[in-house]
């Protein structure tokens, strides 16, 4: 019987978890924590494929050398290599993505593409990221039910600088549009939330709502220094 692992740190993947599970033959196996994803864990579930929806942390060579590994980056690559992609998509401007299913490979988001699909960037980064569970689920069954040949991307690469906690400060921005793209690419948890901040606190914020062209209502997090 084959197996597989989903690889995500996030709690939003455990439905994805429960879904492939009870969707497709198989031995399934959830791994949520740095620590159990080495080597020796891998060379005990003995796993066909290694999904991986969401990780912020590099894949040892010694574990893609060895295993399958395929991971779904937000973008149509080779458009967005690179870190923060949903985040850096929307600071440009775009309101519609892809998911790449693509090889993990030594190059950072450079492996051979599976499949992609479309993906609408509207709402908080939350709502994107549940959006995508869905897009991600039917890839996956895709690429176990029908074992496309992954091939190798094509087109002019455009790399994207994984975003540091000091750029969600909002305090330079001058659009009213921008401020409200800022505020809702950073609402999910684990993220920076969007801020401004004085010499005694900190304003974080959350659930921006563009009231008219000059007006945004949002919750606001105050935080003394």
């Amino acid at each position: 019987m084959r197996s597989y692992i989903l690889l995500s740190e996030k709690q939003w993947h455990d439905e994805l978890f429960m879904q492939l599970k009870d969707s497709i033959g198989g031995n399934w196996y959830r791994i949520s924590d740095k620590a159990e994803f080495n080597l020796t864990r891998l060379n005990e579930l003995h796993p066909d494929k290694i999904f991986i929806p969401h990780w912020s942390y590099i894949i040892p060579a010694e574990i893609f050398e060895k295993y399958e590994c395929i991971v779904f980056h937000m973008t149509d690559l080779p458009f967005g290599r690179g870190g923060s992609p949903l985040q850096n998509l929307i600071a440009l401007g775009h309101e519609s993505t892809k998911i790449s299913a693509l090889r993990v490979v030594r190059g950072i988001d450079e492996g051979d593409i599976y499949c992609k699909r479309d993906l609408d960037l509207s709402g908080t980064a939350k709502e994107i990221f549940l959006r995508s569970v869905p897009e991600i689920a039917s890839m996956i069954k895709e690429i176990i039910q029908e074992e496309p040949r992954p091939v190798p991307q094509r087109g002019d690469v455009v790399k994207f600088k994984r975003r540091a906690p000091s750029d969600s400060n909002v305090g330079q921005l001058k659009e009213i549009k921008e401020l409200y793209n800022f505020i809702r690419m950073l609402d999910c948890e684990g993220y920076p939330n969007a801020f401004i901040e004085n010499e005694h606190f900190r304003f974080e914020f959350t659930a921006g709502k563009i009231e008219d062209p000059n007006t945004i209502s949002a919750d606001v997090r105050i935080i003394k220094k």
